[in-house]
């Protein structure tokens, strides 16, 4: 039996985030996620973070200098949630020791529109 897909109408509502990164060390994608969902869970606690719906989408490395490593990501929420999220991330300050600096840059409804603020 073939799986039905979802209406438009019942699914999950979803935002954009567009992150700017810096770090004085260098971080893969999996850092990354590990960074969000530490700061996420610290936050706001196991049960507020499950309804985040957290995914990172694309992870750009800008440039490196040689006091921080600048990257730019996009991370996928659910729409009632970005606020929450938004204020998580802002608070994240150290990863493994390393200095981190996360800001929102751009917040929109599609992958698409959020590619234009990198």
């Amino acid at each position: 039996m073939k799986l039905k897909v979802l209406p438009p109408t019942l699914r999950k509502n979803n935002r954009y985030l567009t992150l700017d990164i810096k770090c004085d060390s260098i971080i893969t994608k999996d850092d990354l996620v590990n960074i969000i969902w530490d700061a996420c869970i610290r936050f706001q606690g196991e049960c507020n973070t499950s309804n985040f719906n957290l995914w990172v989408m694309k992870f750009y490395e800008i440039e490196k200098t040689e006091e921080y490593v600048h990257y730019k990501s996009i991370v996928r929420c659910q729409r009632d949630f970005c606020d929450d999220v938004r204020s998580s991330l802002a608070l994240a300050a150290k990863y493994n020791g390393h200095d981190i600096s996360l800001t929102t840059i751009g917040l929109s409804g599609t992958i698409k529109a959020s590619q234009k603020f990198i």
